[in-house]
């Protein structure tokens, strides 16, 4: 029926790798192999992709209205009437109250951390999407509770506090890349599907971008030699060059190809960018794992 794949395509399974960030506690301290800490934290992946998929159902209900004017959005199940707005809550109540049930089961501190999770996405949904620079910073804030919700389900020894910053900053970066592409694709309409969009302007977001990027490098730089869990010869540090093509690379997609707009989707389909997360990700577990 038309309505179950208009209810999985509301769930945006697309943006589900952006959980990839759960599993950071327990890659960089060393626990990957270990069978345990592995499936608790599938088990926890799994529950904030669906936690993620309810929310998403709310937000589609609540901007249903501007996305009929959005070129892309339009097409959204909810928006486009494919996927009746009261199902949707339904099915939003259904997996929010399974998924705290679940979390419950699995750790109660990952319980209380969903909860967080879900309660602060609501009021981003409502009200903190609508005010500029808090939209964004709280959009860095979900990145955090991501790491800090795979930290809750496993027991960590030597985890970085510069991990919380790298991934703050690099919130922001996407935060604010996705914002230059919906003003740059919905010119002089922008403030009218998206409020807040009134609060930047193109100039404005290309320093924040300039200044959290830059930020961004020195946190991860800071991380490749600090770390506790490292080699002491500092051989993290060669995965700095790898970071630096990243950001580079997306800038360039933004500023270039004007993408930005939906950052999962240029994961997904830019090839040089897949090579070099992937080259990054090999070389940090060969680092992590092997090189001792």
């Amino acid at each position: 029926m038309s309505w179950i794949t208009g209810l999985i395509k509301s769930l945006r399974p697309r943006q589900w790798p952006k959980n990839i960030f759960f599993f950071a506690a327990l890659v960089f301290d060393r626990q990957f192999f270990l069978v345990e800490p592995l499936l608790r934290t599938v088990a926890g992946f799994v529950l904030l992709c669906l936690a993620s998929g309810s929310v998403y159902l709310v937000n589609d209900i609540a901007d249903r209205k501007q996305d009929r004017l959005h070129p892309v959005k339009c097409k959204r199940p909810v928006a486009s009437g494919r996927l009746p707005a009261a199902l949707a809550a339904v099915a939003a109540a259904v997996l929010m109250a399974f998924t705290l049930g679940a979390a419950f089961a699995l750790a109660p501190p990952f319980a209380a951390l969903i909860a967080v999770y879900l309660v602060l996405n609501l009021a981003y949904s409502f009200f903190l999407k609508h005010i500029a620079i808090v939209d964004a910073m709280t959009v860095a804030i979900f990145f955090v509770l991501r790491v800090v919700g795979g930290v809750l389900l496993i027991s960590v020894e030597r985890f970085s506090p510069w991990m919380y910053v790298c991934m703050v900053l690099l919130a922001l970066y996407i935060s604010f890349g996705k914002r230059r592409s919906e003003i740059l694709l919905l010119e002089e309409g922008a403030s009218n599907h998206r409020r807040v969009l009134s609060g930047y302007s193109i100039p404005l977001l290309d320093s924040y971008i300039q200044i959290v990027s830059a930020a961004t490098i020195v946190a991860y730089s800071f991380y490749t030699f600090s770390a506790p869990n490292l080699p002491a010869n500092h051989v993290m540090m060669l995965t700095i060059p790898f970071i630096l093509y990243i950001i580079f690379r997306y800038l360039y997609l933004m500023q270039i190809e004007h993408k930005g707009g939906a950052p999962e989707e240029m994961v997904l389909s830019d090839r040089p960018l897949q090579i070099a997360i992937l080259v990054w990700g090999f070389s940090v577990m060969l680092i992590l794992y092997i090189w001792r």
